[in-house]
């Protein structure tokens, strides 16, 4: 196994180990950081989905960089990214720092794309990540990235960049699963 394809399995491996880190009760104490509120697990949920980002980077970049590109890369990478974004997601959701039109947008889209992908692989098609897709995926990461940072620095100069993102996101969201359906219109219709 190559290293950006160890990179996506540490990926996935870090998924629990957010998830966990907020439920753990003694760690939702409020404590204040540069005029914000935080609590030590959705400081330690934003480290885990930060380096797990970070990885998801690094793993593309390693594998273009030094032909690295597998099968497996190509289904694994995006599907080790939807899990770590709706793991993200579904934690700010409980935790009210999302609404949930956002989540159900970005998991329809997902589930969708995904159902596809499934039915390329039964016809022995592997459907790489898009660029429009790429972009999508960097957005909601960013978007999550400010959410659980309770939308600083920006909140200090009352900008409302996290709800910004939020719409950001949605529309890539929207936009690249419209964009992924027209390209691969030909598989859906091949199996109706």
């Amino acid at each position: 196994m190559n290293l950006p394809n160890k990179l996506t399995l540490f990926r996935i491996c870090l998924i629990p180990f957010m998830v966990i880190a907020y439920y753990i009760k003694p760690l939702h104490e409020i404590m204040i950081i540069a005029s914000v509120d935080f609590t030590l697990a959705n400081l330690i949920v934003l480290v885990i989905f930060c380096i797990a980002s970070f990885t998801d980077f690094l793993d593309g970049y390693l594998a273009r960089k030094n032909n690295l590109i597998t099968t497996f890369g190509k289904f694994m990478d995006p599907l080790a990214d939807k899990v770590l974004v709706l793991a993200a997601l579904m934690i700010m959701l409980e935790s009210n720092k999302i609404p949930g039109w956002v989540v159900t947008i970005i998991l329809a889209r997902e589930f969708l794309v995904t159902g596809i992908r499934l039915v390329a692989v039964g016809e022995n098609n592997v459907i790489a990540a898009s660029k429009l897709g790429k972009l999508k995926t960097i957005s909601q990461m960013i978007m999550i990235i400010v959410v659980l940072l309770n939308n600083y620095p920006f909140s200090l100069i009352n900008i409302p960049m996290d709800t910004i993102l939020i719409y950001i996101a949605c529309i890539l969201t929207l936009v690249s699963g419209i964009d992924y359906f027209i390209k691969n219109r030909q598989i859906i219709l091949e199996q109706m």
